[in-house]
């Protein structure tokens, strides 16, 4: 088992400084795959080098596989932690050839072993017969790849991986995601990936933990933390939201500038929502589950000011009749509506009440 658990971490950079982590917890289950999702500043690198050991924390603790790594009274230096890391580009020892940087943590290890694990790690991220190579004849997304096959050899407990997608461009970055994605599965090692890129949280991770001001506010699986979003801030940050006032009635709907829209809710919340008489609060729904529609026969319209055609789809932002602030749809093409023409708006589905 390599199970991770962080419990109470706490860390400020000086005395009178405001704390970078503040209580935060995390569980990631042994063999998972964990996204680190958040703004810059919120704490995500901190996180990731305590869990590593190059800093210390000022309270809590962190266990990998039921090992105490740091805590009270404890704190393994970081070649003691069996972690593996994959920095941000790579960092590969540019006089050392390909298999001789797989190899790198392979210390007190026979040769016959070693050329072996070597080879294994080299098939598992997708480059065998590459390792007589040197780094800088390998694109970036190669050279990503080889550094996840270093940080695998040794076997580690945990393996981190701090925005290792970020000095790719975009064309490349979704395939290597995808080929590091399934390394990590085929090698059964618990990983946290840490990233401001939401896309990449959501299509890489088994579960996704948002983090904010130091705390981790939500940590389910990906399309949970989509669909069923702690807040509107949470709302806001992963994904494109529709945030609507709202007034939500017993049988489980609320009244919106959109119509009448029927409530997802929880199992244990239902109750309590539908026995409220009335109750405001924000109802979100995601642009894709709104409709443009004929406005001559709809009972809700606008006026489209913008049109952004991504080629599977398109962005249509419109400005509703009596809401203060406009909406975005997610629209297949082709579109027949320009900036300027009225629109009628239909809501599929069901949306989410946060009071």
């Amino acid at each position: 088992m390599s199970d991770l658990r962080v419990e109470g971490l706490r860390k400020s950079y000086g005395p009178h400084a405001p704390p970078v982590l503040d209580g935060l917890d995390l569980t990631v289950p042994s063999g998972a795959l964990a996204a680190v999702l958040g703004p810059s500043g919120c704490g995500k690198t901190t996180l990731l080098r305590i869990i590593a050991g190059f800093l210390r924390a000022d309270a809590g603790g962190v266990t990998v596989g039921g090992r105490v790594l740091a805590g009270p009274g404890v704190h393994l230096p970081p070649e003691r932690r069996r972690i593996g890391i994959v920095p941000q580009e790579g960092a590969l020892f540019p006089h050392l050839s390909v298999a001789r940087n797989v190899a790198f943590g392979l210390s007190g290890v026979d040769r016959t072993a070693r050329r072996r694990r070597t080879e294994e790690m080299l098939e598992l991220v997708g480059l065998a017969g590459y390792g007589g190579r040197m780094p800088h004849e390998l694109s970036g997304g190669q050279q990503q790849r080889i550094a996840l096959a270093r940080a695998l050899a040794p076997r580690p407990a945990l393996v981190l991986l701090d925005e290792p997608f970020n000095a790719l461009d975009s064309a490349l970055r979704a395939g290597v995601r995808a080929d590091v994605r399934t390394a990590l599965r085929l090698s059964g090692a618990t990983a946290v990936l840490v990233t401001h890129d939401q896309q990449e949280a959501l299509s890489t991770a088994d579960l996704v933990a948002v983090v904010r001001e130091g705390r981790v506010v939500q940590c389910d699986t990906p399309q949970r933390v989509y669909a069923r979003p702690a807040d509107p801030w949470v709302a806001g940050f992963v994904g494109d939201a529709v945030l609507l006032p709202a007034t939500a009635h017993s049988g489980g709907t609320a009244r919106t500038a959109l119509g009448t829209i029927p409530l997802t809710t929880d199992p244990g919340t239902e109750t309590e929502t539908r026995a409220t008489a009335t109750a405001t609060g924000t109802v979100l729904l995601r642009p894709e589950q709104l409709e443009l529609t004929d406005p001559t026969s709809a009972t809700v319209g606008g006026t489209v000011t913008d049109v952004r055609f991504y080629g599977h789809d398109a962005m249509v932002t419109v400005t509703v009749d009596g809401l203060d602030h406009p909406v975005d749809i997610r629209a297949a093409g082709p579109l027949a509506v320009r900036p300027g023409e009225r629109t009628g708006i239909r809501v599929r589905g069901n949306g989410v009440l946060h009071p």
